[in-house]
């Protein structure tokens, strides 16, 4: 399964961006899809996951300001940014897991200037 994830640059504080994944290859049955960031320094951390059934959680540091949304049919998960802000700058990355295997994208960089 290869996940290639697009979407981040640069953006002002109070801006949005719309992150896609979309998940392609050998794909079984995928049972969910996340993002999650990291910032220079510090780990890996969940942004935002949602199940096939379209159960959803977040980061209290997101909730309210960012939403997760999942394609089933185009293995596709969307991450809408709003309201942005200098502490949202990470490489975000998505997962997808797939009969139990977990697989990664590359990052895409997200840069919200201040």
């Amino acid at each position: 399964v290869q996940l290639q994830a697009s979407g981040g640059g640069l953006v002002q504080a109070g801006g949005s961006l719309r992150l896609s994944c979309p998940a392609s290859g050998n794909i079984f049955s995928i049972s969910a899809m996340g993002w999650y960031r990291q910032a220079p320094g510090k780990p890996r951390d969940l942004v935002a996951r949602i199940t096939s059934s379209d159960f959803a959680d977040y980061a209290d540091s997101v909730k309210g300001r960012f939403t997760i949304s999942l394609d089933s049919a185009k293995n596709t998960v969307y991450l809408q940014m709003n309201s942005l802000q200098p502490e949202d700058t990470a490489v975000y990355y998505c997962n997808a897991v797939d009969w139990g295997e977990v697989y990664w994208g590359q990052g895409t960089l997200v840069t919200v200037s201040s």
